[in-house]
C-alpha cells in the first residue's frame, strides 16, 4: 500500500449497511438555511470587533478578502458536492481523489474546525447574554462567566448552550433543520435593523486612517496586526457553506439542492457582511469596537437606541445557537463518515432507528464543544478553527482541479466556471490566510495533526474497510 493509502471509488457512495445510512430528509430551503445559519453568526456579531482591533477601519477590506477566497472555495465545493453526494464533505472528496492518508488529515482538521467553531460561537453567545442581562440590571457572578484565563472558573452559559444544541440534534435532523430556518429569519431581521439604524450615523472621519496597521500580518504592540491578520480571523465569519456539503447524503435532490444551498447562502451572506461592516465601522471609532465583546449592540447604545440595542442583542441570543447547531451537525457527520469507513471505531457510525441521527457521536461532540467553550478564549478558539478550515478548502480546490484533469468527461451537475483559475485562487488565498495566523496557532495546529497522524497509523490505517478490501484482492 502506498503512503497516500487507497482511493475510494466515487461510485461507492454509502455503506451498504442500513444501520449506517443517513436518511434523505432535507430539501433546498433546509440547506440554504443551514448555510446562512452557519455563516451569519459570531463572525459578524462578535468578530467584527476583533477584526477592527487588528486592522482598524480596513476590517471592511479584510471581510472582502476573506469573502473572495471563500467564494472560490464555494464554487469548488458546489462542483464536488454534486459529483460525490455523500456525507463527509472535504474528507470524502480527498478520499475519492487523492487517497486515504491525506483524507484523514483533512477529516481530522475538519473535526477541529467544526468543534472549535461551535465553541467560538458558544463563547460569543455568552458575551451577548452578559450584555443583554446587564442592560436590564441582572449581573451574573464573573466566576461563572469566564474561563481560568480571565480569572474565572468556567464559562457556564457557553457550556449550557452547547449541551442544549447537542440534545436538539440528537432528537432528529429534519426537526433541527426546520427549527434552524426560524432562527435564521430572526437573525436576518436583526441585522437588517442594525444597518437601517446605524447607516444614518455614518461618519467618514471614522475611516481615517483607513489602514493604521498596514496590509501584511505582523506583530505590533504585543498583538498580531494588519489587514491580513484581520482577514485570517474574520475568515471565520464566512465559512459555513461547507457544512451544507456534509449534508449531501441527507439531501432529497442533491444535484439541485446542494448547488442552491452552497452558492445561494454564500452570495446572500457576503452582501449582508459588507453592509454590516460598513455600518459598524462608519458609526464609531474602531478602537471602541475592538474592546467590545458585543460590538453591534455597543454601536446602537452609543447612537442612542437602547431598546434597539437590547432587542438586537436578544435576537443574537436567540439566533446565534443556529450556528452552533449547523457546525455541530457538520462535525458529527465528519466523525460519522470516518467511523463508517473504519478509520475510527465503527460503533460511532451507528444511526438511531427512531430519529435517523448518529446519536452517540453527536453526544460526544457536545461534550467536547462544551469543554472547550467553558475554558478557552474566543480569539484563540476562532484562530485554531480557521486553520482547520483553510486546510479543508485547500484540499477541495486541489481535488476539483485534479478531477477535471483525471475525469474531464464525468457528469457534473454544476460546473465551476474557470476551474483552474478558481481552484488556484482558493488554494493560494487559503495558504496566505493560513500563514497570516499567529505562530502559536500554527504550532497548535501542527501538534493537533501530529496527534491525528499518530492515531491514524496506530489505529485507523490497519482497520480501514477500504484498505482491507484492497489487501484481500492483492
Amino acid at each position: 500500500m502506498n503512503l497516500l493509502g487507497p482511493i475510494k471509488p466515487i461510485e461507492r457512495s454509502i455503506d451498504p449497511d442500513d444501520g449506517r445510512r443517513l436518511k434523505p430528509t432535507l430539501s433546498w430551503p433546509h440547506l440554504i438555511a443551514l448555510g446562512v445559519g452557519a455563516i451569519v453568526g459570531t463572525g459578524i456579531y462578535t468578530l467584527t470587533g476583533v477584526g477592527a482591533e487588528r486592522a482598524g477601519p480596513a476590517v471592511i477590506l479584510a471581510f472582502a478578502i476573506a469573502g473572495a477566497v471563500c467564494a472560490c472555495a464555494a464554487l469548488a465545493y458546489a462542483e464536488l458536492a454534486t459529483m460525490i453526494p455523500t456525507a463527509g464533505s472535504a474528507y470524502t472528496y480527498t478520499y475519492s481523489v487523492v487517497g486515504e492518508t491525506l483524507a484523514w488529515v483533512v477529516g481530522w482538521s475538519l473535526i477541529l474546525e467544526y468543534s472549535l467553531a461551535c465553541s467560538t460561537v458558544a463563547v460569543g453567545w455568552s458575551g451577548y447574554l452578559v450584555g443583554w442581562l446587564g442592560a436590564v440590571g441582572v449581573h451574573l457572578p464573573a466566576l461563572i462567566l469566564n474561563g481560568p484565563h480571565a480569572g474565572g472558573i468556567i464559562n457556564l452559559p457557553a457550556v449550557v448552550v452547547s449541551f442544549g444544541i447537542a440534545g436538539m440534534l440528537m432528537a432528529g435532523t429534519r426537526e433541527s433543520a426546520t427549527f434552524n430556518i426560524f432562527l435564521v429569519a430572526i437573525k436576518l431581521v436583526a441585522l437588517s435593523a442594525f444597518v437601517i439604524l446605524a447607516i444614518p450615523a455614518f461618519d467618514a472621519q471614522n475611516l481615517h486612517p483607513f489602514m493604521p496597521y498596514g496590509f501584511a500580518s505582523h506583530v505590533e504592540g504585543g498583538g498580531t496586526r494588519g489587514v491580513m491578520a484581520a482577514a485570517a480571523i474574520v475568515f471565520f465569519a464566512f465559512y459555513g457553506f461547507d457544512a451544507v456539503a456534509t449534508s449531501a447524503e441527507e439531501a432529497r435532490n442533491p444535484g439541485r439542492d446542494l448547488t442552491i444551498g452552497i452558492i445561494g447562502s454564500m452570495a446572500l451572506c457576503t452582501i449582508i457582511y459588507v453592509l454590516v461592516a460598513v455600518a459598524a465601522v462608519g458609526a464609531m471609532p474602531f478602537t471602541a469596537l475592538g474592546r467590545s465583546s458585543e460590538p453591534l449592540a455597543l454601536v446602537l447604545r452609543t447612537l442612542g437606541h437602547p431598546f434597539a440595542s437590547w432587542a438586537i442583542a436578544g435576537a443574537a441570543l436567540i439566533a446565534l445557537p443556529s450556528v452552533i447547531l449547523v457546525m455541530m451537525y457538520g462535525q458529527s457527520r465528519i466523525f460519522f463518515v470516518m467511523a463508517r469507513d473504519g478509520l475510527l471505531p465503527r460503533a460511532l457510525s451507528n444511526v438511531s432507528t427512531r430519529t435517523g441521527a448518529p446519536v452517540l457521536v453527536t453526544g460526544m461532540t457536545g461534550v467536547f464543544v462544551a469543554a472547550v467553550a467553558g475554558f478557552f478564549r474566543l480569539d484563540e478558539i476562532a484562530e485554531l478553527a480557521n486553520a482547520g478550515t483553510l486546510i479543508a478548502f485547500i484540499a477541495v480546490g486541489a481535488c476539483m482541479m485534479i478531477l477535471r484533469r483525471r475525469a474531464p468527461d464525468a457528469r457534473r451537475v454544476f460546473r465551476c466556471p474557470q476551474p483552474y483559475l478558481v481552484g488556484t485562487g482558493a488554494i493560494l488565498g487559503c495558504v496566505y490566510l493560513l500563514f497570516s495566523l499567529p505562530e502559536k496557532t500554527l504550532e497548535r495546529f501542527a501538534i493537533w495533526n501530529l496527534i491525528g497522524l499518530g492515531v491514524y497509523f496506530a489505529y485507523g490505517r490497519s482497520r480501514s474497510l477500504l484498505g482491507r478490501v484492497k489487501a484481500a484482492r492483492a
